[in-house]
């Protein structure tokens, strides 16, 4: 019976019909495909070469190149095989249109061109054994040519391991077919070994080459968009640092007024002595957990940022120093600036007047790198809302050093952070005489919700209308 149990320790054997039928075909067959594409895998990509290409001419230029040779070696093939070897017409047209126009494929399909040239060639040379009194054996020159030109297109597409077994095909197809050549014909066998090794060996350094530059091109992108997002989270890192000032002033506030309220008021009953002490509580682990997060922020070569935060009281010595070093600055400040009048002044949140202190600050420190010497106007209106950021420069006055020109690319990234922080809008970008110009618009006291008038666009800033110089 079939069915009968196998011994302990035997596979069970299969039907006769199996071991000697189509089974045993299917598994030779599979066998064979897992061979030969572990010998030459087939050609994965359809992108044509030079598909890259930027102009249509360069992208049409392959097709132009292997339709010339298919061309010229057909005919060409196919009389020389007539009248110098003797093939009889109807076998030398169909071996010349085997072996040449083939290379029509190359642009796409090179691995499967290779295929189909390498049988033809072979079975041509077995044919010119018959005919070669003489003359070149086993080999033709137009076949030598069409051949190169195939390995060369083979060679830019396929990978290594697929290039070198294309030459070791060629290389033994050529030793078999020259050793079996007659004695007196010309022997091109070595000839057909040297120059396809010479041509895949040029294609695949070409390809190769390529292929670094590629990768080096895709590892610069990568690197140039991490250097990005550090730089963007270094300068948010920095700006929350600067800002801690800020917060912690008012929180300490809150923490004494809470503190002194019993003190300083009369009839405190206890309810709300305790609701006082829990918000002087508050406010002080508030503050703890804010030295804590600064400790996170603080970088390990940052320095000691224990300095009070500038603000726009701060500008004037600034511009100073700006023109101290070489760069002729020209600053307007608004009206309540230039009255010192405090209290309309104070209406400006914190946030806001650290934030237009160091817009400016990165400004001109711009101006310094990249346009040493060029005159530059630094302005600030307000129109009670509003506070406008506005600094011009012409070009440079003076030839840019290498070193003036290198900077952490924190500058443009680190306006952008602020005026979002707050709320604001920025416009930055060159002008046709060669200067650049900043402008921020920052609201004066906190960021506009979504319900209220939004903050109009930098557009409508008109430097004209700017304060006069001071």
């Amino acid at each position: 019976m079939s069915n009968a149990a196998t011994p302990p320790g035997q596979e069970p054997r299969a039907p006769a019909e199996e071991r000697s039928g189509p089974g045993v075909r299917h598994r030779a067959l599979a066998a064979l495909r897992e061979a030969a594409t572990a010998f030459v895998p087939p050609s994965g990509a359809a992108e044509p070469l030079l598909a890259q290409a930027p102009k249509r001419w360069m992208r049409r230029l392959p097709y132009v190149i292997v339709l010339g040779f298919a061309a010229v070696l057909v005919p060409v093939t196919a009389q020389v095989l007539g009248s110098d070897y003797g093939v009889n017409d109807g076998l030398s047209g169909a071996l010349g249109f085997a072996q040449a126009s083939p290379l029509l494929l190359a642009v796409r399909r090179p691995l499967t061109a290779w295929w189909i040239v390498f049988v033809a060639d072979v079975i041509g040379a077995f044919v010119l054994l018959n005919h070669d009194d003489g003359r070149p054996s086993p080999f033709t020159a137009m076949v030598i040519v069409g051949y190169l030109v195939l390995c060369l297109a083979l060679s830019l597409r396929e990978p290594r391991r697929t290039v070198i077994g294309v030459w070791a095909a060629t290389v033994a197809a050529s030793l078999m077919l020259g050793a079996l050549r007659s004695v007196n014909s010309q022997d091109t066998s070595v000839l057909m070994i040297v120059l396809s090794g010479a041509a895949l060996l040029l294609g695949a350094l070409i390809r190769e080459r390529g292929e670094t530059r590629r990768r080096l091109v895709e590892q610069e992108t990568i690197s140039e968009a991490e250097r990005a997002r550090r730089t963007l989270l270094e300068e948010r890192a920095r700006i929350a640092r600067e800002l801690h000032d800020v917060v912690a002033h008012h929180m300490t506030v809150i923490a004494v007024q809470a503190d002194s309220a019993p003190y300083r008021l009369s009839g405190v009953s206890d309810d709300v002595r305790a609701e006082f002490e829990s918000i002087a509580v508050g406010a002080r682990d508030s503050l703890g957990e804010m030295r804590r997060l600064l400790e996170v922020l603080r970088s390990e070569d940052a320095r000691d940022e224990r300095a009070p935060q500038p603000g726009l009281d701060k500008l004037r010595q600034l511009v100073e120093a700006t023109r101290r070093g070489g760069v002729p600055v020209e600053l307007s400040l608004p009206k309540p600036v230039l009255e010192k009048d405090e209290e309309e002044w104070s209406k400006v949140s914190p946030a806001v007047d650290l934030s237009a202190y160091r817009i400016v600050q990165e400004a001109l420190s711009n101006v310094v790198r990249h346009a040493p010497g060029a005159p530059t106007q630094v302005s600030l209106s307000t129109d009670g809302r509003h506070l406008t950021v506005l600094v011009v420069n012409g070009p440079a006055a003076k030839p840019v050093s290498g070193l003036e020109s290198s900077g952490t690319g924190h500058g443009l990234v680190g306006m952008g952070e602020r005026v979002r922080l707050v709320g604001g809008t920025l416009d930055v970008g060159p002008l046709p005489d060669g200067g650049f110009r900043v402008a921020a618009r920052l609201p004066v006291a906190e960021p506009p919700s979504s319900a209220e008038e939004p903050v109009e666009p930098l557009e409508s800033v008109d430097p004209a209308k700017e304060p006069d110089t001071s």
